[in-house]
């Protein structure tokens, strides 16, 4: 891996989080993610499951984690098993863990090779009444691929139908969304890694040029300072492409006059960070660009200090409406009989803001969280208003990564990267 190792620590302490949680006698077992194929002998860059990575830092395909708290002996309490390595792997593929290095990484000290598995399943099973399945319960997720967790779960079902089935994911919603300080050190350092891909970008960034030259510049960057890239596929919108809210091709030319929308952002040791600025082609804001870009501004600032312990989401989400509604009718997109006959279900100022404000984020850009509990420290959101508008040719969004304090202002983990209309012309022009 390019970035480097985390003190295992962190996954020691992700552990006892999670097992103290358990029912009594059972058994929770986490898998790494398939290395998926594109056609012949293509494949996908790998990327670890998260869950697997938050409890074990093991980076690497064909991995399981067995957890067993009330196991009859000691070293079983905790088990890795790993796909074996050998010189023939380490030519062809590079080196994989070994046990010691295993060890190492996640502070596991019982670790076997995956063909052991099945038989020590069945050991612990004797002894265990109640097993955790891993399912994707995440509010955004939509899975079309059978995953190697589903696999797992189907066969187990098979094999053991007497035991009772119990759910490793509202615990991991809760747990992961809640984050150590070791985590919120990663996430700050994707976030500066995303500084220093944007710096690099304003004094490059002239009529013209195309929205993929701009990805190039950043992709470098992030490579440079030990990110595998973007923490997301990353969003380039010239122009009027920044009224799709997800547009993603990144092909067209930049030109004089427009704005460029940005919602790009680097990750570092599979932590994200989440970054959107937007910034004049020319190197300036027309007057009306400025004018909306500060009422977004206005309203990120003022959104930024509602994240704090127990707030909620949804509440939270109708405030920033209301300012939102204010800044709107100041720039003239609506008027007073707009709000007064808006319908409740669809305000007013959803026309020009038409998205979420915040969500949670982490080991996933989606961060889990459950929406319906109220925010606690050392949670982190973004926070992303933004102002569309077709008939202009221009949308403006901005984004910052902030984490909820216990007291105290929220601390914003992208205070450091420029966003204020001036400094952003300053450096265009440099």
């Amino acid at each position: 891996m390019k970035y480097h190792q985390i003190d295992r620590d962190l996954f020691i302490k992700n552990r006892a989080k999670f097992t103290a949680q358990m029912k009594p006698k059972s058994v929770a077992v986490f898998n790494s993610n398939d290395i998926y194929p594109v056609s012949a002998d293509s494949t996908l860059p790998f990327a670890q499951h998260r869950d697997i990575f938050y409890l074990s830092g093991v980076d690497q395909e064909e991995s399981i984690l067995l957890l067993f708290p009330d196991a009859p002996y000691e070293h079983q309490r905790e088990m890795l098993f790993l796909k074996e390595t050998s010189e023939h792997i380490a030519i062809w593929e590079g080196e994989k863990l070994t046990k010691e290095r295993a060890l190492e990484v996640s502070g596991i000290r019982t670790v076997y090779w995956l063909p052991e598995f099945e038989k020590i399943l069945f050991e612990m099973m004797t002894h265990s009444d109640t097993i955790y399945i891993n399912t994707n319960e995440h509010y955004r997720a939509k899975v079309e691929t059978e995953t190697r967790e589903a696999r797992f779960v189907k066969w187990w079902k098979e094999k053991y139908p007497a035991h009772a089935v119990a759910k490793s994911n509202p615990i991991l919603q809760r747990l992961r969304s809640v984050k150590e300080s070791e985590e919120l050190d990663l996430i700050q350092k994707a976030c500066n890694i995303t500084e220093l891909g944007f710096r690099r970008l304003l004094p490059f960034v002239k009529p013209n040029v195309t929205e993929y030259e701009i990805e190039a510049e950043l992709i470098h960057e992030f490579v440079r300072n030990r990110s595998k890239g973007f923490a997301y596929t990353p969003i380039i919108a010239s122009g009027n492409n920044a009224n799709v809210l997800h547009y993603i091709e990144n092909n067209q030319q930049c030109k004089a006059g427009d704005l460029i929308l940005l919602d790009v952002a680097a990750e570092y040791a599979n932590y994200s960070s989440d970054m959107t600025r937007t910034i004049p082609v020319s190197g300036k804001f027309t007057g009306r660009q400025k004018d909306v870009y500060n009422a977004v501004l206005r309203v990120k600032n003022e959104a930024t200090k509602m994240l704090a312990p127990g707030t909620l989401w949804k509440q939270y989400h109708i405030e920033v409406g209301k300012i939102m509604t204010s800044e709107l009718l100041g720039l003239g997109l609506i008027d007073k009989a707009d709000v007064q006959n808006e319908n409740p279900d669809w305000p007013a100022y959803k026309k020009y803001f038409m998205h979420g404000t915040s969500h949670h984020m982490g080991l996933d850009t989606h961060d889990y969280g459950i929406l319906t509990e109220p925010m606690q420290a050392n949670m982190v959101f973004t926070v992303e208003p933004g102002i569309y508008i077709p008939a202009e040719g221009f949308g403006i969004r901005l984004e910052d990564n902030i984490i909820v304090q216990e007291s105290g202002e929220p601390f914003n983990m992208m205070r450091n990267i420029p966003i204020e209309v001036d400094e952003i012309e300053e450096l265009m022009n440099s």
